[in-house]
């Protein structure tokens, strides 16, 4: 095997049968039936079509050894590789608006990431990580993942604990027990996006090197491997959805879900890292994962801001706005967003450097510049285009309104300059749906911690960037 085409990622994960409950539910049926999870079902699916498509396959994918792999499992070695990789994500992204932050080539990059860096991990198990990328390689797999504990307790000082004889009590995901199969799981992790409707989860580590060494673990399973549970949030694609009135939700809702480990048994060849509490705290920076995922999502972020932008010029053309120097100042702060976000991204590529596992890395101090960056900015570019839409974001009618008596009312009353009415409001929709629908907002609060807490963020770029040399400065002019 090697690509999938969309129709063969949709049936595989009917296959599945994951446990998934949602509104209060067991998921029972086919998941790509589902009105919560087709939509965005359907659009991976369009993704791996994609692959399929002769005028793109040459930027989707790769061959190696007679087989077509996707571009995301492809180890970079040089700055062109990088680039191609790039270009990848970039198209695809184009494809949703940058909207869909977890589209397969994500955790893809995470699994060759860990795959190339074999040598990283305990001898026993260097093979199952090596494993692992051939195998998710070979069948084109789709991986969700988790590395955050619940939000139980966040005292910098608290550490979990509980009574021996009752498992109950656990709470965050931990090894409770080791059999000769392998190491069993218990308790709960965040935050899954697309939890169940991925062929097997990624589980990376949440220890520090002062944590209980039965937190320190990764492995990757099946999605529907026994005593596994998805319990996802509410679904922001109801049955009321169509895509004129909801024209994101409806179709790029990933769904985020709480993963339960009930006495799940992790077979041996799946775990990559177990009772090291060294190697989990630095899994991230030694193999380099937390730059290659960060390329990825500064790849996507700059099409999502060019998405921003090309919504936000629609919104000001209609009601022709654009001569008003107030609306070029809010449209031009997009602009100089997209191109700063551009400029760090190209100099991430031309400044990359191949690391010890042979992998052309990017350089991370203009990655977490952008990732810093686009937190705190992302929340301006959706003020923005609500600042632009103003009011008209409020009365907005739907697609059955205009499909009644009264269509040729609101036609009229609701045209604009350059749009007829119903153009207008399917515009208007659009931006609605990107900023203030429960969709929206998620996206807000989604891109505001990605990666992370801002201020931690900003904290490890103020500690790993090197300021000495302006201080040496300073020191040679006051002399």
């Amino acid at each position: 095997m090697s690509i999938v085409t969309g129709k063969q990622y949709i049936d595989r994960i009917d296959k599945l049968k994951n446990e998934i409950w949602i509104d209060g539910e067991k998921v029972e049926d086919k998941l790509s039936e589902h009105q919560a999870f087709k939509g965005i079902l359907k659009s991976k699916a369009a993704l791996y079509e994609l692959q399929h498509d002769s005028s793109l396959q040459e930027k989707l994918t790769f061959v190696e050894q007679n087989e077509r792999h996707n571009f995301a499992y492809k180890q970079p070695k040089t700055i062109s590789c990088l680039q191609e990789r790039r270009d990848g994500t970039q198209l695809w992204a184009k494809e949703n608006g940058g909207t869909i932050g977890r589209s397969p080539d994500y955790i893809n990059t995470a699994i060759m990431t860990l795959g190339t860096s074999h040598s990283f991990f305990d001898n026993r198990f260097a093979n199952n990580a090596t494993n692992l990328y051939e195998r998710a390689k070979k069948n084109d797999l789709s991986f969700t993942h988790t590395f955050i504990n619940p939000q139980s307790n966040r005292s910098p000082f608290y550490f979990e604990s509980y009574r021996e004889n009752n498992k109950d009590d656990i709470v965050a995901a931990k090894v409770i027990d080791e059999t000769e199969d392998g190491i069993v799981i218990h308790g709960a992790r965040l935050l899954a996006t697309q939890g169940g409707i991925t062929d097997e989860i990624l589980v990376l580590p949440a220890a520090t090197k002062s944590m209980d060494t039965t937190y320190a673990f990764a492995f990757a399973i099946p999605s529907n491997t026994p005593g596994l549970k998805f319990l996802c949030r509410q679904s922001y694609a109801s049955s009321s959805n169509c895509q004129f009135d909801y024209p994101l939700s409806s179709q790029f809702d990933e769904v985020d879900a709480i993963v339960v480990f009930d006495h799940v048994l992790v077979p041996w060849e799946c775990v990559l890292l177990y009772k090291n509490s060294e190697k989990a705290s630095t899994i991230f920076t030694e193999t380099n994962l937390n730059i290659m995922l960060l390329y990825q999502a500064v790849s996507r972020q700059i099409i999502k801001t060019e998405f921003i932008l090309g919504v936000g010029e629609s919104l000001a053309t209609s009601i022709d706005v654009t001569q008003y120097q107030h609306i070029q100042e809010k449209l031009s702060e997009i602009i100089v967003c997209l191109e700063i976000m551009k400029s760090l991204l190209a100099r991430a590529e031309s400044e990359a450097s191949v690391n010890s596992f042979g992998t052309m890395v990017p350089a991370h101090v203009p990655l977490m510049t952008a990732s810093n960056y686009y937190q705190k900015t992302y929340p301006r570019l959706v003020e923005i285009l609500h600042l632009i839409g103003a009011s008209g974001f409020i009365s907005l009618p739907t697609e059955a309104d205009f499909n009644t008596t009264i269509g040729k009312e609101l036609e009229h009353y609701l045209q604009a300059a350059n749009v007829k009415g119903r153009e207008r409001v399917q515009l208007t929709r659009l931006a609605w749906d990107l900023t203030m629908s429960p969709f929206g907002s998620r996206q807000t609060q989604y891109e505001r911690f990605f990666f992370g807490d801002p201020i931690r963020l900003s904290s490890a770029l103020y500690l790993s960037y090197d300021k000495q040399p302006f201080v040496d400065d300073i020191d040679s002019f006051l002399k």
